[in-house]
């Protein structure tokens, strides 16, 4: 069965006077109808602009080098920005990390709600007034009826990002790329967004694209994870795994540095280093020069995901090679 979205050796190119940097370096992964995939990464790693792409979004000068991204079986980068722009909005929704950048301020929430249902729906002004409210109501808002008139600033933070989650549902898109949903939220209305994002999946069976850089958020949410470095895809795997079982010395690192409840720890451990940026990704495996357990392949050649001991689990790591082989 196809999958509802899969992006095929995906290669993200920004131009500059100094030469052509790349942001995201030959990746590949899928997401089925109804699963929430996690994206995680440092800033930096490509999860962004991967979204970015994803909706059609990519700001020049970038552009998609090669690889491709089919929806429901189609291709559709390169697809013209009016074809692109119908189906952004009927069948696949976004929310940013800003609510307030996705808000239009010169208008009410009902008039915003309004116009996108009118545009991707066949509804008429009055059932798409009524759709809003009901919108309104099943993302959390109190006193809908009231508050469809209200306008963005007249909203807390919480708020408006459920009307962003409004909006992105509103035609009952089939994907929705959800790119740091929580970050600007206090931990008790990050509970509830995520909570709010969960529900759709179970009661609508919309697929998550998940972006974030907060592992508390991808374990509260995704199916699977992937987990990206300097524009690659480290590792993926079922969520459970990779928390439980990382593969990856890059995702072990992550995962070590993750404070656990009820465990004392003098100093929690770190990944020594930095991400290098565009400009200065080393050849072979880019986190070679701050892994642990690098030997000399990893400086010449660069590996592909590759099947680890756990048959669902991929990492790019040439200590998997080696196993293979002396297997």
């Amino acid at each position: 069965m196809t999958a509802l979205l899969e992006v095929d050796r995906l290669r993200i190119e920004f131009p500059t006077r100094r030469g052509v940097l790349v942001a995201v370096d030959d990746i590949s992964f899928s997401i089925e109808e109804g699963e929430v995939l996690g994206v995680v990464g440092e800033s930096g790693a490509g999860k962004s602009i991967t979204g970015a792409a994803v909706i059609g979004l990519l700001e020049p000068p970038g552009r998609i080098a090669q690889g491709n991204i089919r929806f429901e079986g189609q291709q559709i980068n390169g697809l013209p920005h009016e074809v692109m722009r119908r189906i952004r909005g009927a069948k696949i929704g976004a929310i940013f990390q800003d609510p307030l950048t996705s808000l239009n301020p010169l208008y009410s929430i009902g008039q915003q709600l309004i116009e996108t249902l009118t545009t991707h729906t066949d509804l008429s002004p009055a059932q798409a007034r009524a759709r809003a409210v009901d919108l309104l109501n099943e993302v959390g808002i109190p006193a809908a009826e009231r508050r469809v008139e209200s306008y963005p600033h007249e909203f807390s933070g919480g708020m408006r990002q459920r009307v962003v989650i409004a909006l992105a549902i509103c035609a009952n898109p089939r994907l929705i790329i959800a790119d740091e949903p929580t970050t600007a939220l206090d931990v008790s209305i990050q509970a509830q967004i995520i909570g709010l994002l969960k529900s759709l999946c179970h009661e609508h069976r919309t697929a998550i694209m998940l972006i974030t850089h907060d592992m508390g958020v991808i374990a509260e949410m995704s199916d699977r994870v992937a987990v990206m470095y300097a524009g690659r895809i480290a590792e993926i795997g079922p969520l459970r795994d990779v928390v439980k079982s990382p593969k990856h010395p890059y995702t072990v690192g992550l995962m070590d540095s993750i404070p656990v409840v009820g465990q004392e720890k003098e100093q929690l451990s770190h990944i020594r280093g930095a991400m290098p940026r565009l400009q200065e990704i080393p050849p072979g495996c880019s986190f070679h020069p701050r892994c642990p357990k690098a030997f000399d392949r990893c400086s010449g050649e660069r590996p592909d995901l590759m099947p680890t001991s756990h048959p669902t689990q991929f990492a790019s790591c040439w200590k998997f090679a080696r196993a293979v082989q002396h297997g």
